[in-house]
C-alpha cells in the first residue's frame, strides 16, 4: 500500500516515520518544511514531497496515487479540513493524531461524502483518543444502558511542540463537556474530583479532551466529561487561565505564544518517554445509579501514538472497511488498545 505521512518533520511525525521504517514500511514523507522533510527522507531512505495546504486542488494532486494519508501536522484546526477534503477528492483514507474536539466534529460532518467515496476518515489514532475511546466502548458493553460517562488519564509526560501549541489554542476555547447529547461550553477546570486512575487517588479536573466528541459517536452516551490528574496548583492555574481567554483572542497574541513554543519546547526524549507511563480510567453510570469502572496502564502518550497510528495504518492495509467517518474503536474494534505493546490489561469492575 502506498501511503504518506504529512507533517513528518514534526516531533511525533518523525517518531512515526522512524518506527515505520523499522517495521519495514515505506511511507512517503511530506510536509511544508522542505529542508527538514528532505533531510529525514534521505536519512531513512524514503521518498519526500513538499507542499502546503492552502490549495486543496494542489493537495489532492500531491496525494494522488496514495491509498492513505496520516496527518501529523498540527494544530489540526488548521490542517485537518483541507487535508480531509483533498483525501476525499483523491480517494485516499484519512487518519490523524488530533485530540481537538472541533476537528472530530468536523470529521463527522464529512461522513456522507466519505461513504459515497469509499474513504475512511478517522482522526484521533494516537493517544488522543485510542485508549480512552476503547475504554468508553468497553464500558458501554459492560453497562449498555449507561447515560453518563467520565473518562480520564494521569500522565506526567512533557509536551511536544505541537501538543503545547494546541493546548494554548484550547485555552482560548475554554472547557467543554457533553450534556444531553450536545457539546456545551463550561469554564476551565469546571469540575474537580478525586479519582484513582490506577496508581492511587488523585485530584483531577475536567478538560476539553477529544472524547467529549468521539465517545458519544462510539457509545451513544449523552453525558460525557473528561478529566486529567492535576496538583492543586495546576488546578488553580487552570482556573486563573479563565481570565486570559480574551487576551488569546487578540490578533497576533496566540501566534506569538505559539511561535515562542516552537523555539523552546522540544518534546520528551526516548529515556523520558520510557520513564513516564500513563494511567487511563473510565466510569459509566446508568439512571438507577449502577456504576462500572475501567482502568489500564499504557505507555507514554507519544509512544502509544506511534504504535497506535501504525496499528490503524496496518489495519487499513489489510482490510477494506466501508467508507465513512469513524472513531478508532468503531474502525478497528474495542480490542485495539489491548493489542498495543505498551498497554497492560483493561480491567473493568
Amino acid at each position: 500500500m502506498k501511503w504518506m505521512i504529512y507533517g513528518a518533520n514534526g516531533y511525533t511525525g518523525e517518531l512515526i516515520a522512524r518506527e515505520a521504517v523499522r517495521r519495514g514500511l515505506t511511507p512517503l514523507l511530506a510536509g511544508r518544511n522542505a529542508g527538514r522533510v528532505d533531510a529525514l527522507a534521505r536519512e531513512l531512505g524514503l521518498q519526500a514531497r513538499v507542499f502546503a495546504l492552502d490549495d486543496v486542488t494542489a493537495v489532492a494532486q500531491a496525494i494522488d496515487g496514495h491509498a492513505l494519508v496520516l496527518n501529523c501536522a498540527g494544530p489540526f484546526s488548521a490542517t485537518a479540513a483541507p487535508m480531509i477534503e483533498a483525501c476525499l477528492r483523491a480517494r485516499a483514507h484519512y487518519l490523524d493524531i488530533t485530540g481537538e474536539i472541533a476537528v472530530f466534529e468536523r470529521a463527522q460532518a464529512f461522513d456522507a461524502r466519505a461513504r459515497d467515496s469509499g474513504v475512511v476518515v478517522c482522526p484521533g489514532v494516537g493517544f488522543d483518543v485510542i485508549p480512552t475511546d476503547c475504554v468508553a466502548a468497553a464500558l458501554k458493553a459492560a453497562l449498555p444502558d449507561a447515560d453518563h460517562l467520565a473518562l480520564g488519564f494521569d500522565s506526567r509526560s512533557a509536551m511536544s511542540p505541537g501538543t503545547a501549541k494546541t493546548s494554548v489554542e484550547g485555552l482560548a476555547q475554554g472547557g467543554k463537556v457533553r450534556r444531553d447529547g450536545r457539546i456545551v461550553d463550561v469554564p476551565l477546570a469546571y469540575r474537580v474530583r478525586r479519582i484513582d486512575f490506577g496508581n492511587g487517588e488523585k485530584l483531577a479536573m475536567t478538560i476539553p479532551w477529544g472524547d467529549v466528541s468521539t465517545a458519544f459517536h462510539s457509545t451513544g452516551i449523552a453525558n460525557i466529561e473528561v478529566y486529567v490528574a492535576g496538583s492543586p496548583a495546576m488546578i488553580a492555574n487552570a482556573r486563573r487561565a479563565r481570565w486570559l481567554r480574551p487576551l488569546l483572542r487578540i490578533p497576533g497574541v496566540l501566534a506569538l505564544i505559539q511561535s515562542r513554543i516552537a523555539k523552546t519546547v522540544h518534546g520528551p526524549d526516548a529515556d523520558a518517554r520510557a520513564r513516564t507511563p500513563t494511567f487511563v480510567w473510565g466510569e459509566a453510570r446508568n439512571a438507577r445509579g449502577q456504576t462500572v469502572t475501567a482502568r489500564m496502564r499504557t505507555g507514554n502518550g507519544y509512544s502509544l501514538t506511534v504504535s497506535g497510528a501504525l496499528a490503524v495504518v496496518e489495519h487499513l492495509a489489510t482490510t477494506q472497511p466501508a467508507g465513512g467517518a469513524y472513531t478508532p474503536s468503531k474502525l478497528v474494534g474495542v480490542d485495539l488498545v489491548r493489542r498495543l505493546a505498551e498497554c497492560g490489561p483493561l480491567q473493568i469492575d
